[in-house]
């Protein structure tokens, strides 16, 4: 049988357990026992060494008149499971599912064209991420939204693929330059190394948090950083004082915005 993909209510691609199972051709009277394996299973996903998680890796599919369970499950997860099976045709499957996955990054990782607007929006946002009590305030969303249960380390390791650096990756940066990184934070350690991937990282946590692509947030990143360093924007921890004077004007309504998760002002636009 041949593999088919469906695409969820979300545009994520997804296989169902049914369907996979046959096209790995094993046995049938083996579903329930391997489907069963399947979700229990350890894999080493993207993010984590884990079992899968429902709503994130699988979902149930409700089926009428049928005893057996069927599932919606991810492309990489279905890729796992074709990987660690004892399938005689698992390489070539593996491979197709792959080349979708690859289809659907690129897919998803292409950047629209922004208008003026969104241009000068970015410069909004570029300034406002300097501002300490914004960078928190996305970066709890951003963390909220990728999990309320996630412990610290899970949650570091997923950012650290995000942003394409650890804070162990941070450490030998700061030890190399002759800088101290103990009792350091991960603000501090960028404030020292490269404080404008400090606006990269806010703004790629603000775009996570408001729904986009992970590509995509990316790419705002990059031009929130360009901009940054254009701009020479300061980092400032407006939580303990005012702004300073040379500070460039900042869209209070936007750093409100930006508290809130509003919508209805420039972050409208997306």
């Amino acid at each position: 049988m041949e593999l088919q993909l469906l695409v969820s209510k979300k545009g994520t691609q997804v296989v169902t357990a049914t369907n996979l199972h046959a096209s790995l051709k094993l046995p049938a009277h083996k579903y329930n026992k391997n489907v069963e394996h399947w979700l229990k299973d350890v894999y080493a996903f993207q993010d984590d060494i884990r079992q899968p998680q429902e709503l994130k890796d699988f979902a149930i599919k409700t089926m009428q008149h049928s005893k057996l369970k069927d599932y919606y499950i991810s492309l990489e997860m279905a890729r796992l499971i074709t990987l660690s099976s004892d399938s005689p045709v698992k390489q070539m499957c593996a491979k197709l599912i792959l080349s979708h996955e690859q289809k659907g990054k690129e897919k998803e990782g292409t950047t629209e064209r922004l208008t003026k607007d969104q241009v000068l929006a970015v410069i909004e946002l570029t300034k406002v991420m300097g501002l300490i009590s914004c960078q928190k305030s996305v970066e709890k969303e951003h963390q909220r939204s990728f999990g309320a249960n996630s412990n610290a380390y899970k949650w570091w390791q997923y950012r650290a693929g995000l942003l394409g650096y650890s804070v162990q990756e941070l450490k030998e940066k700061m030890e190399e330059v002759g800088n101290n990184y103990k009792n350091q934070t991960v603000l501090k350690m960028l404030f020292k190394l490269d404080k404008y991937e400090i606006i990269r990282m806010a703004v790629i946590d603000l775009f996570v948090a408001l729904g986009k692509p992970k590509e995509y947030a990316k790419d705002m990143g990059d031009l929130a950083k360009a901009f940054a360093r254009e701009m020479k924007v300061e980092i400032w921890d407006d939580r303990k004082a005012s702004l300073p004077l040379y500070t460039p004007e900042v869209n209070l309504g936007l750093v409100n915005d930006i508290k809130d998760m509003n919508r209805t002002g420039l972050l409208s636009l997306w």
